[in-house]
Order: C-alpha cells, then sequence, then structure tokens
C-alpha cells in the first residue's frame, strides 16, 4: 500500500461542478491544487457538510478522480449529509481536507505485465476509476495485459462508470442482483466464474464494496492464491486517526480504516 505524508486543510476549495449523474447519485469537481497533487489512488478526502454545526461531522469520500488541479468525487445521496452536499453549487467554497490515509499498491504488477482484476459493489467503485487511469498512464503496462474491471448493482439503473472504464480499454464485466444487465447474480458470484476461465496469470485482485462482499472476495481469492487488497468502509467521525471510532480487526491487533486504511491486504483483516 502506498501513502503520502502530506495532507492539506484547503478551506477555501471550490466547487467547480456538482451534478446529478443517475437516481440518487452525484459527482462533485472540486478545485483543490495541493490535494490534486498528492492524491494517490485509494486514498479520501473528508469534507465538512456545511458551516455550522447541523450536521457536526464531515463526511469521507474516495478520490474518484484527479483532472489537473481538480479532485472528484462520486457520491450517494443517503442521508442528510449527503442531501445537503448535492444542493452545493458551482463556484461556492467547501472545506476540504485530504489526501486522507493508505492507498492501493499498484506500483509492481506495472511492471509485472499481469491482469490485474477491480471488482466492485455499488458505490464501491468510485476509488477505481483513478486506480484505472493511473495503470493506463503507466508507459510500462501492456496494453494487451488491460484490467478487468467487474461491476455489481443491484439493477441496471444503480450502474456506474460502465462507460469510464470502457473509454479507457478496460475489460468490462457487469453483474445485477436482478438480472437487469449483464450475469445475473452477485459480483462475487461472477468473479468466481471468470476465475475459472481465465487462463492468463492475476497480478491481483483489488475490491471496494459493502463488507459481506469483501468478504467472499477474500475467500475466493484465497482458493486461487490470488493477493488481494480491499478497500473498507468505515463509519469515521474524524478522518484523521484520533477518534478510534472506525477499527476493524487484524492479525496484529485493531486498526483503523481512516488512518491505517481504507485499503488492506486481505491477509491482514479478521473477519
Amino acid at each position: 500500500m502506498s501513502e503520502i505524508n502530506s495532507k492539506f486543510q484547503i478551506p477555501n476549495s471550490r466547487v467547480v461542478e456538482n451534478k446529478k449523474i443517475k437516481n440518487k447519485y452525484f459527482k462533485m469537481v472540486i478545485f483543490c491544487p495541493p490535494i490534486a497533487k498528492y492524491a494517490l489512488p485509494g486514498q479520501f478526502v473528508s469534507i465538512k457538510i456545511v458551516d455550522n454545526y447541523q450536521p457536526l461531522l464531515r463526511r469521507p469520500f474516495s478520490i474518484h478522480r484527479v483532472q489537473g488541479k481538480n479532485i472528484e468525487i462520486l457520491y450517494e445521496v443517503i442521508g442528510k449529509g449527503t442531501e445537503i452536499l448535492s444542493r452545493r453549487k458551482t463556484d461556492e467554497s467547501i472545506d476540504v481536507i485530504g489526501p486522507l490515509g493508505n492507498g492501493f499498491f499498484y506500483q509492481e504488477i506495472i511492471s509485472k505485465f499481469q491482469i490485474p482484476i477491480l471488482v466492485s459493489g455499488g458505490i464501491g467503485v468510485a476509488p477505481f476509476v483513478f486506480l484505472a487511469e493511473e495503470l493506463f498512464q503507466n508507459s510500462k503496462f501492456k496494453i494487451q495485459n488491460k484490467p478487468l474491471v467487474l461491476l455489481g448493482a443491484k439493477t441496471k439503473n444503480e450502474l456506474l462508470c460502465e462507460k469510464d472504464f470502457k473509454r479507457l480499454g478496460c475489460k468490462v464485466e457487469v453483474s445485477t442482483d436482478d438480472g437487469s444487465y449483464g450475469f445475473k447474480g452477485k459480483v462475487t458470484d461472477l468473479l468466481k466464474y471468470l476465475l475459472s476461465t481465465i487462463n492468463s496469470q492475476i497480478s491481483t485482485i483489488y475490491a471496494c464494496g459493502p463488507g459481506p462482499m469483501l468478504k467472499e472476495v477474500i475467500d475466493i481469492s484465497k482458493s486461487y492464491s490470488i493477493p488481494t487488497e480491499v478497500s473498507l468502509e468505515g463509519h469515521m467521525a474524524c478522518g484523521i486517526g484520533v477518534c478510534l471510532g472506525c477499527v476493524v480487526n487484524t492479525k496484529t491487533g485493531y486498526k483503523r480504516v481512516c488512518k491505517d486504511g481504507p485499503v488492506f491486504k486481505a491477509e491482514e483483516l479478521v473477519w
């Protein structure tokens, strides 16, 4: 995993764009050059929703993409905080801290010319566009070994980022729980099926999504002896490792999702 020691609080970051992309899903583009400069795939930012105290706590969001001096976040409106965030307007100031946490460890797999698999469930896709872009920007990465991206959603209407990955040149496979698009079933069922048919060497599986999905991905990857990294979701109060509200159990004791993660190697975790 990779971590950058530099983190910045930018109270006067600026909303460049904040638009609804599908149903309850939004994408926000934020002008904050220091964070854009140092961000790594898998890291996140912590955003102050309002200037007063309702809601009090900041909200964590994966860094979805970095474009020049801007960062993008992809988020789902699921409560009061994200509902308020969805109403923020272009050119409004916004208070952002980042980049935070540990990102994906991907530099070595680029030089090995093996196939990485990115497995996402729902909004868990958020950090993977950034990761896929980094893989393709490295001149050592051979195009014939393009990443395989597995996108899972409940229905076709909740599927996210398929066009983004295809535009990059990734091979994309889709699963929906109701069978309305692509493979019918869970994304872990799709992973299991594809691994039984792939002859090429897999370098690493990267996964992000709900906890039960991640546990299944780890169990599957163990049976194939494939190195795996997972990005965990946690209830982060502070986002900087102080409050200990997002700890998870590991083989070396409890660790903080916000500070020691959110990306962990599969073999570290105790489920």
